[in-house]
């Protein structure tokens, strides 16, 4: 894309730079003609968009490399090397054509076969079963597989099903010894059946246990914000008040070997590739036909079990059968591709991209981007333009108009997409409670699940795109696979706007540092409760402590003092929020926002960069903040250590050491020595020593009480971190912290809260088991 940058001409960058909505079909079909008439334009459309080879092509089946690769994996299967191994089989299947035949059997129920022996040699009989089924129904008469469902059977307790599966098997093989052994091991399996055993549960499925109350949400024009959402009643806190299936969703690039191409949930063992390309890998066959890829039955699968009913949701299929194109242009261009498709077929017209502004409904952001992105926007949505024709529809036309709205798509995308984020655990989701102390206490478990939200894909919904930013929003985003949910996390009156956090929230950033992303981002100044009232945590997060050691006053550097001083005059309002406000400021004198938010009672004398908000006295800022730097030097390097599972002794004194320096540098809110607390309660953790694991962990929390307050998401997942070392102390105050933490947890997440942290489950269980 750099190169088709490069060869732009200045007169035509101008034009890009000072375009507009309305410029877009003539400035487009300038450029559509420029890139026309350039060969390297011509190579790289037939680099991304032609359908390569069936043996070749970044995204294309490959027999000989599947054949490789199931050789390399039956070696590692007897040698004893099973992780191996899977990876082998597993990378074969999304190799193998469907209709490859090796030995005189279908490649691709082979390697079913091949990885189904495999999870029975692993311990692994469910994901076996389902392979073993897979199977049988691209080859139905394939005996072996046949006779190894019937044994992963027998390990289940399924009587029923494994002397059926067994007896298949036996009528099937040629070989009278064959025979002879099947018999012998249906005659066995006969005597060692004393009682009917249940039927193992089915596939386990992610299913929403609750559904949006009658609450009816309009949207509204707001003076400052433009439209919004508010509901016409007062709606309780904890109210699930918005459920919604993404328009369209693509899965980011960092996730396609670890999740779901479709519901965007993490990957079993047994994952299933597409029929048509390797690029795709999904968690069920489910999630294999409802992406839409195309389905290509061989002759072989007629008459088996393989019904595919189910509704085809096409998100894929025009990207299949190899082409390079959703490999490598960005996921905002492919999530672009996905909505011009599906647009289109619901239209029932293929020849023009029809006018996404009007069916989407979503405002655009072209106008205000800076010129490269512009011509960014125009490059890319030429190059689609190009993929969907040879890829999609040969009748779509290649012209301005159909550019253009790509354009606007894009530009839409950018300001309206909702990145798809799954709560990552570091803990195994089951927990079984003696074998959870026991890796404890020999520090191979950190105290709690640590939870890290990782962003998993990227959509377009709707409905949730009316909702307004706020740093202190009042209800919640979530996900649960690729459904999106929306809860208020507090009381909220009739008539109030609806609104929810698009980046950091007050307490995780200061405002200048939010204010930066959300304009850089999403091209607006923010004026919510939190960027326009003076609130504690803006100015404690990063401030400094007095000189004076007899002072409790804050130091700000020059940028948070001026970021606070341009906050407008506090309205006449009453807020909700449980985070400290100064309403009764009437005017912008940040000495009196300090003196009134941090609860002090003298004058300031000074206001300026470096100087204390209460007394006036003076620091040197510059030399201040680089002793902090070496500070962090120390939590650094323990960090790397517990992260090599190697915490060695003198990197934990030296970090000790650096958290005093830092208390006696930082304001004692300041969100680094949380930070520096946290680090320390984890190499704690690691060496066994948890009563200053709890200590520290507290300190860390009462720190992050103040910046967030106590009811925040936020301190419940600190709260679990402390839960659990009180455990293992046998500290029954953990009591008190589990029921903390479950009521945030039920107000942010409702009944889905054990589905979003697991191991929310066991501290509760053992919550029950102390107080019996």
């Amino acid at each position: 894309m750099e190169k088709l940058k490069c060869v732009v001409p200045e007169r035509l960058k101008r034009r890009v730079e000072e375009s507009h909505v309305d410029d877009l079909p003539s400035l487009s079909s300038s450029l559509l003609q420029l890139f026309l008439s350039l060969p390297q334009f011509h190579q790289l459309i037939s680099e991304l968009a032609a359908e390569p080879s069936i043996q070749a092509g970044l995204c294309g089946k490959n027999e000989g490399a599947a054949l490789d690769l199931k050789e390399k994996g039956n070696q590692c299967y007897s040698s004893g090397d099973h992780s191996q191994a899977l990876r082998c089989y597993s990378q074969a299947l999304r190799l193998a054509p469907i209709d490859a035949h090796h030995t005189g059997k279908n490649l691709v129920a082979t390697l079913y076969l091949n990885r189904a022996s495999l999870f029975h040699k692993m311990g692994l009989p469910m994901e076996s079963l389902r392979d073993c089924s897979r199977a049988l129904e691209i080859s139905p008469s394939y005996p072996k597989v046949w006779y190894r469902r019937g044994k992963v059977n027998a390990t289940l307790g399924n009587y029923e099903d494994s002397v059926h599966d067994l007896s298949v098997a036996k009528d099937m093989e040629p070989s009278i010894g064959g025979k002879k052994q099947i018999e012998r091991e249906l005659d066995m399996l006969a005597r060692n059946h004393e009682k009917k055993i249940a039927k193992p549960a089915s596939q386990k499925s992610v299913e929403i246990p609750d559904v949006p109350s009658e609450i009816k949400l309009q949207c509204v024009k707001t003076p400052d914000k433009g439209r919004g959402m508010v509901s016409q009643f007062a709606i309780p806190q904890a109210s699930l008040i918005h459920a919604e299936e993404p328009y369209a969703v693509v899965i980011l690039k960092h996730c396609r070997e670890t999740h779901c191409h479709y519901c965007l949930n993490e990957l079993p063992a047994d994952t299933i590739p597409c029929f048509s390309c390797s690029l795709p890998l999904y968690c069920s066959q489910h999630c294999q036909v409802r992406a839409g890829g195309p389905i290509h039955i061989p002759d072989t699968m007629v008459g088996s079990n393989f019904k595919p009913t189910l509704e085809c949701i096409p998100e894929h299929k025009h990207e299949c059968q190899g082409v390079h194109w959703p490999a490598i242009l960005p996921s905002d261009v492919v999530l672009a591709g996905r909505v011009v498709v599906k647009t289109m077929q619901q239209k029932g017209q293929f020849t023009d991209v029809p006018n996404l502004s009007e069916t989407l409904g979503l405002c655009e952001s072209y106008s205000k981007m800076s010129p490269e992105s512009k011509l960014e926007l125009h490059i890319y949505s030429i190059v689609l333009l190009f993929c969907l024709h040879h890829s999609f529809s040969s009748e779509l036309s290649i012209n301005g108009d159909s550019a253009s709205q790509i354009v606007i798509l894009l530009s839409q995308i950018r300001v309206n997409s909702i990145a798809v984020v799954h709560m990552k655990s570091n803990t195994n989701d089951s927990y079984d409670q003696q074998d959870w102390f026991q890796n404890f206490s020999f520090g191979e478990a950190e105290a709690a699940s640590s939870v890290e939200q990782v962003r998993v894909g990227q959509a377009l919904y709707k409905a949730a795109s009316l909702f307004n930013h706020s740093c202190l929003p009042n209800i919640h985003a979530y996900f649960i696979s690729r459904t999106l949910l929306l809860r208020t996390t507090e009381f909220v009156s009739g008539g109030c706007p609806l609104e929810l956090s698009y980046g950091p929230q007050v307490g995780q950033w200061d405002c200048k540092d939010r204010l930066r992303f959300l304009e850089e981002e999403y091209f607006f100044r923010c004026w919510c409760r939190g960027c326009s009232e003076v609130n504690e945590s803006d100015l404690v997060i990063s401030g400094f402590c007095c000189v004076n050691r007899n002072c409790s006053g804050v130091v700000l550097d020059n940028l948070l003092a001026n970021c606070e001083k341009q906050k407008p005059k506090v309205p006449e309002t009453i807020s909700n929020e449980s985070h400290l406000q100064v309403h009764e400021l009437k005017d912008i004198d940040i000495k009196k926002v300090a003196r009134i938010s941090l609860g002090l009672t003298q004058s300031s004398f000074h206001v300026g960069s470096g100087y204390c908000l209460k007394c006036g006295s003076y620091c040197n800022f510059a030399s201040r903040s680089q002793e902090v730097k070496k500070a962090w030097t120390d939590f650094r390097r323990l960090q790397d250590s517990i992260a090599s599972k190697d915490t060695c002794s003198t990197n934990l004194t030296d970090a000790l050491r650096s958290l005093g320096l830092l208390r006696s540098i930082l304001h004692a809110y300041n969100k680094g020595i949380a930070e520096a607390e946290d680090i320390l309660a984890k190499a704690f953790c690691f060496i066994g020593d948890f009563e200053p694991a709890r200590d520290h962990c507290k300190a860390s929390i009462e720190i992050l009480e103040k910046l967030y307050g106590p009811n925040h998401i936020a301190i419940g997942y600190e709260l679990a971190k402390l839960a659990s070392i009180q455990l293992a102390l046998g500290d029954c105050t953990a009591v008190y912290n589990i029921n903390r933490l479950s009521a945030i947890f039920s107000t942010y997440y409702g009944p889905h809260a054990g589905i979003i942290f697991p191991y929310l489950l066991f501290l509760e269980r053992e919550r029950s088991r102390i107080i019996q």
